[in-house]
């Protein structure tokens, strides 16, 4: 799956209504930029794809007074609401991914409700340890990794990386469950955004043609 996709969604639904420059100047808060494909380029051209997919709803807002072209904000419409939520649980049960999917996955994780989060991160759990059974049944840990030459390396790697994802997991799950953070229809959600002209202390500096419209 696309980390892009979800995080782009994920930062529009936070501020409800949001033009390009806020949604890359929040991904760049959350040092998206640094873990993921979030760079400028991409991120204008999630807008207007999701745009023409139907998942968000473009508004053309006029200039400010101090002049300047005109700006597209975007919000989601409900089709777009479905995708960002199965994206969600699908970046918290895919195993398989990269670390950009699991990132964007646990940066809307309270946007669930708690007992789904925690349903979801044990399907997690097991489906590292079906991997790790299959890895096991080639590769036996406590012979060491020089039962297959260096490429036996590789196998520890998968061995040692699946135990460290699974430990994590198991952590996570029982910090929600002793009732970490606040989930969807438990009260007011966290909102990792910055204000319109907030100034962002982790932002590039580089300015994209777009950051304008």
């Amino acid at each position: 799956m696309s980390a892009i996709r979800l995080l782009v969604l994920g930062a529009v639904r936070q501020h409800g209504r949001a033009h390009g420059y806020q949604v890359r100047n929040d991904l760049e808060y959350w040092g998206a930029h640094e873990w993921s494909n979030a760079k400028p380029g991409s991120i204008y051209h999630a807008l207007k794809q999701m745009a023409k997919q139907g998942l968000l709803r473009a508004h053309e807002i006029a200039p400010s007074t101090a002049g300047g072209p005109p700006r597209t904000e975007y919000e989601l419409t409900e089709e777009g609401e479905q995708e960002f939520l199965a994206l969600v649980r699908q970046a918290l049960t895919s195993h398989d991914q990269g670390m950009d999917v699991i990132s964007a996955g646990i940066g809307f994780l309270v946007d669930l409700p708690r007992e789904e989060a925690i349903a979801l991160l044990r399907q997690r759990v097991a489906g590292i340890q079906e991997w790790r059974n299959a890895v096991t049944a080639h590769y036996v840990p406590e012979d060491g990794p020089g039962q297959l030459g260096h490429i036996g390396e590789i196998m520890n790697f998968w061995v040692h990386s699946a135990d460290a994802g699974a430990e994590w997991t198991r952590g996570l799950i029982s910090r929600i469950e002793n009732g970490a953070y606040t989930f969807a229809g438990e009260g007011e959600p966290f909102r990792a955004v910055l204000a319109e002209g907030e100034e962002n202390p982790y932002a590039s500096g580089v300015r994209h043609p777009e950051d304008d419209r």
